[in-house]
């Protein structure tokens, strides 16, 4: 079974992909720098603070959900797949674990930094802090690196078989549903990856479609095909 899928929409998701793994990586290290400003120069600690919380919510959350959307659906809509290889493992548990931390973790820290600053609070930032955000761009940087040089073997559980390339509605859901993700969280006030979250189900159930019919037989055996040709008496 072949599935014809569009070469540009494929691109059009990779290059969504690059453009919001990159701007997450470096708004995590405009982060490293705001952060260490507000603990070591007190004076700075309002501006610092409020300006580090404005770009988590308003930048990295967006960009961080954008390009880990796409990176699951090129994953899954692909023949590399989730846990075909150790390297899209490696990326698959690394982003997860980002987004847990940037969504529990590191956000709540963020907030409660500034509203200390603020209120006039001493020290309104741990070094801790720093070294948090300074971890997520150098984990972002070791998958930039992953993706490059796509180490190591297969996994052991991983079949011969390639599954087959998602159709082009996919790749092109995988284009607008973090766009729109973006719109809607910008009039929201706050992070929603909602569309991109029934979109990874969605994408779930056509990836296990494509399985079986692969694995589905043909409507001609082998011998009713070597039956059609042979010569005719």
């Amino acid at each position: 079974m072949t599935t014809k899928t569009s070469p540009r929409w494929r691109q059009a998701v990779v290059w969504l992909h690059v453009v919001s793994s990159v701007a997450w990586m470096s708004q995590a290290l405009g982060l490293v720098v705001l952060m260490s400003l507000a603990a070591s120069d007190p004076g700075q600690a309002v501006a610092a603070t409020s300006m580090a919380q404005r770009i988590d919510t308003v930048l990295l959350a967006p960009m961080a959900n954008a390009a880990a959307f796409t990176g699951l659906v090129l994953a899954g809509s692909t023949a590399w797949g989730y846990f075909r290889h150790w390297w899209v493992l490696a990326k698959f548990v690394l982003t997860f674990a980002q987004l847990y931390a940037g969504i529990f973790l590191l956000s709540g820290a963020l907030h409660d930094s500034a509203a200390a600053a603020r209120a006039g609070a001493a020290d309104v930032v741990a070094w801790p802090q720093v070294a948090g955000t300074a971890l997520m761009a150098s984990v972002l940087a070791f998958q930039v690196w992953l993706s490059v040089a796509k180490p190591w073997k297969r996994t052991s559980w991983s079949s011969a078989a390639k599954p087959p390339t998602a159709p082009t509605w996919v790749f092109a859901a995988g284009v607008f549903t973090p766009l729109a993700d973006v719109t809607i969280s910008t009039f929201w006030g706050r992070p929603l990856p909602a569309l991109s979250l029934v979109m990874l189900v969605v994408l779930g159930f056509e990836q296990r479609r494509r399985r079986r019919r692969a694995r589905r037989p043909t409507d001609r055996s082998p011998r009713s095909v070597r039956a059609a040709s042979s010569p005719t008496v």
